[in-house]
């Protein structure tokens, strides 16, 4: 565990008391603190919990009435020898396999007026751990975008004074010019891919959806996708069952399912095959899975391959061309429709993502 810490003279912050005490709370307290929303701890002179929240219990912090937390109990004798309102945040490890551990902002105020020799104290916790998460998505963002758009620019700018530098010779002129065209592109793709991800962002879910034939959706994808299979001998199919619709937008469900059939093909060895297969799994669910023969996931990224810009293999993709948002586009699309995507996968023995949709009866068109 660590913590930092800073005193203050005054303030309060939010808990949720739940259990009763035998000792006497200050008059309307526990009124106020039943309405609040962070976790709650008051402990008497002895150390002992006289009142603590289920979330408290929850989290660890508090076991029959014993405060179990040793930097929590030590800052509460401090707060209830100086009277001073202190406030921070603590790393909680918990035990298990795997570990997790629970980000927590904490504020300890004492309770009446007795100073120095005794006294309640109150311990008010909020769990961070979420929000400590977007953060560091949030700034992963901001860091991996700017990185991302630097390269092709600086990569084009080369190339111009490359050419201009090269102008007596045309052959020279014409590689440069193709590189330039590569660097283009993808810098052409990256800002389309950020545009898809924050528009499909802001309509969460689609307001205007439509009747789609999933027929179309998946032959309009490998169409897109079938040059890039046949430069490196890889092989489109399509299985399954015909006539499935969802309510939804067409054009997003391509993007998502171009995505998926884009990534099987560069992570997929030459000669191969990628599969999309549709199924109907339940009266009102139905399934589209793009199944590859590539090199896999490991077990250890799965959990974050559809954050924005997360590479499991961050050299491989400079190679493929890939800008780190197709994922990411994927989960928002699906979540928008009203889905969810799943992987399965294993390293050397290609993966499946499947998208779960709700299902349409077609006759409704």
């Amino acid at each position: 565990m660590s913590a930092g810490w800073s005193a203050r003279a005054n303030g309060a912050a939010p808990a949720t008391v739940t259990r009763p005490s035998a000792v006497l709370l200050p008059a309307g307290l526990a009124a106020v603190l039943a309405v609040l929303s962070s976790s709650a701890v008051v402990i008497d002179s002895n150390d002992r919990v006289i009142q603590a929240s289920e979330a408290a219990t929850a989290f660890g912090l508090v076991d029959g009435d014993n405060l179990v937390v040793g930097e929590l109990l030590a800052l509460a004798r401090q707060v209830r020898r100086d009277g001073e309102i202190r406030e921070g945040e603590i790393d909680i490890s918990t035990g298990g396999l795997p570990s997790r551990t629970t980000s927590f902002a904490v504020r300890v105020a004492p309770l009446g007026a007795e100073v120095g020799g005794g006294g309640l104290v109150l311990l008010l916790v909020e769990d961070q751990t979420e929000r400590r998460r977007v953060e560091e998505v949030r700034r992963d963002f901001v860091a991996n975008t700017s990185h991302e758009l630097k390269t092709p620019v600086g990569a084009l700018a080369l190339l111009a004074e490359t050419v201009e530098d090269a102008a007596d010779d045309p052959e020279a002129v014409r590689r440069f010019a193709g590189r330039m065209r590569q660097e283009a592109t993808r810098l052409t793709n990256l800002v389309q891919d950020m545009i898809t991800l924050s528009r499909i962002q802001a309509v969460e879910p689609i307001p205007d959806p439509v009747l789609v034939d999933l027929d179309a959706v998946v032959a309009e994808a490998l169409d897109r996708c079938r040059m890039k299979a046949a430069a490196r001998g890889i092989e489109l199919a399509s299985t399954g069952v015909r006539g499935l619709f969802v309510r939804g937008d067409e054009e997003l469900l391509v993007t998502a399912l171009r995505n998926l059939l884009d990534n099987a093909v560069a992570y997929s060895p030459e000669k191969t095959r990628v599969v999309v297969s549709a199924r109907q799994t339940s009266a009102d669910l139905l399934e589209m899975a793009v199944t590859d023969q590539g090199i896999g996931i490991p077990e250890r990224d799965l959990e974050r391959i559809f954050e924005r810009f997360y590479r499991v293999d961050p050299a491989r993709s400079r190679v493929t061309g890939g800008t780190g948002l197709g994922l990411a586009i994927v989960k928002h699309v699906t979540a928008a429709h009203g889905g969810r995507v799943t992987v399965s996968s294993r390293e050397g023995a290609g993966s499946t993502f499947t998208l779960c949709l709700p299902s349409r009866p077609g006759a409704s068109k």
